[in-house]
């Protein structure tokens, strides 16, 4: 009896090692190019690419060994070290339909960094692809290590068919996009005839939404990058013993400060992707938001609209720039008045303003007693014009995925590289691959995933996206 138990017992757990093992391995079913992309994808996620270097320019140089080894000769790639990150640039050669002139070619944006990622916090070792309950873990699965495999995989595929394009296709990826976008910077600066393209398309930004249950419900083409600046806002006094205080206090000054800039709303904006964005989605939502999204596309100067748009902090900033306080430092000691009052206030500006146009805002704003001061560099641009051909492709990749979803045109908050190329003069698409709920969306946190699904469809989708674009013929 204890011998057959054993044996039991043996098989059980000899079985439940195997359902393990399967779980953690790909699909068996998964094509040649899945089970490759699947492959590149283990080994980027494992590569700690943390800004500001870290083992980024390792991870160039995985990358670059890939590509030279699919045929990419050395003359077409631009490995570039900068500080302790690191680039890499790879063009895909083309050759124009006969009788037509040669076109720009089309870049092919990503980035190799990641935020860095405490192992002690994560359920999951974050630099260890994991697959689990549908999703693939890891930091970088969603921002943007995704599309980074996706890019790449795309070039091998495409190199291994023989296709050859009516463009040249660029594959530009960053490393430090997380950070000061210093690659970013310095390729446009130093390297112009290697990135200088008719447009760019981005695969960290844009992308597809699906509700509580799966179903996919909108894709977003993103044209548009609100600014990121921040503004150091100060009081100064001569301060002087606590025991004999002065009506001119700096604490009490910066607080009036900062309370009229919270009361202050700079004035309505508004672009052919924010008018569009609202059409679309007031289409779909209900109540009083929903009416206001209708009433704001169908006349932005509807003062009603945008004060209910106003209340919703998710929709606020697709109508206006907008400043907030973010971090406070006063004071020397206990028993001493403030010599200086300090407020760093954050903003996120509209596309087309600058960030000079802003601090002058704020200084009338804040009055004549406080400083306010342009911190660090910040970079701004305009909005890229919808463009037919990307536009029809996106929506043709799309559709064949999800059909009749709508195709929404969207103003991120947030900042990507595609601020510099548009600030370049290079109009930039945002149409990554993913498709994500809302509640599954850990970019920059914990227990970071992408469904596993999105993952293998979304190398479909930039094949579509390249071939019509730059396919020989239409498909």
């Amino acid at each position: 009896m204890r011998c057959t138990a054993c044996k039991a017992a043996a098989a059980l757990l000899a079985l439940v090692v195997s359902m393990a093992a399967v779980a953690a391995e790909p699909s068996p079913s998964l094509t040649p190019d899945q089970a490759k992309a699947r492959e590149l994808f283990e080994r980027v996620i494992a590569y700690k690419s943390i800004a500001p270097g870290h083992e980024t320019p390792q991870l160039a140089e995985y990358l670059a060994g890939e590509l030279r080894a699919a045929g990419f000769p050395a003359e077409d790639m631009l490995l570039g070290r900068l500080d302790e990150t690191a680039y890499l640039v790879v063009r895909y050669r083309g050759k124009p339909r006969k009788g037509a002139p040669v076109l720009k070619p089309i870049l092919l944006l990503s980035h190799l960094d990641v935020v860095p990622a405490l192992k002690e916090h994560w359920k999951r070792d974050p630099f260890k692809l994991e697959e689990a309950n549908g999703f693939f873990y890891g930091r970088g699965t969603l921002d943007v290590k995704s599309g980074v495999t996706t890019l790449v995989s795309l070039f091998l595929r495409l190199k291994r068919e023989g296709f050859v394009p009516t463009r040249d296709l660029v594959l530009v990826l960053s490393g430090d996009e997380e950070t000061t976008g210093a690659t970013t910077r310095a390729l446009l600066r130093e390297h112009r005839d290697w990135v200088d393209a008719e447009y760019a398309l981005n695969t960290d930004a844009g992308g597809g939404t699906l509700d509580t249950a799966g179903r996919a419900r909108s894709y977003n083409i993103q044209t548009a990058e609100k600014t990121y600046a921040s503004y150091k806002v100060s009081a100064y006094n001569p301060g002087g013993h606590s025991s004999q205080p002065r009506a001119d206090n700096a604490i009490y000054e910066l607080a009036d400060a900062l309370k009229a800039v919270q009361a202050y709303r700079f004035p309505v904006q508004w672009s052919e992707t924010t008018l569009g964005y609202f059409k679309a989605m007031g289409a779909t939502t209900e109540g009083p938001l929903g009416a206001a999204m209708r009433a704001f596309a169908a006349d932005p100067r509807d003062a009603a609209a945008a004060d209910e748009l106003w209340k919703h902090s998710s929709y606020v900033g697709a109508t206006r720039t907008t400043c907030v306080a973010t971090m406070l430092r006063a004071g020397h000691a206990d028993n001493a008045l403030p010599q200086q009052a300090t407020a760093t206030v954050n903003c996120r500006i509209f596309p087309g303003v600058t960030p000079l146009a802003v601090r002058d805002t704020l200084q009338q704003v804040v009055g004549d007693k406080i400083e306010v001061e342009v911190m660090d560099e910040p970079q701004y641009s305009d909005a890229s014009p919808l463009r037919a051909d990307v536009v029809q492709a996106v929506t043709a990749a799309v559709h064949a995925r999800h059909p009749g979803i709508p195709i929404v045109p969207i103003q991120e908050s947030g900042a990507t590289d595609g601020i510099f190329y548009r600030a370049a003069g290079i109009p930039t698409y945002g149409v990554s691959e993913t498709f994500i709920r809302a509640e599954d969306q850990f970019a920059h946190g914990l227990d970071e995933r992408i469904p596993v699904q999105s993952f293998y469809e979304g190398l479909d989708h930039w094949y579509r996206i390249v071939h019509t674009l730059a396919g020989p013929k239409t498909r």
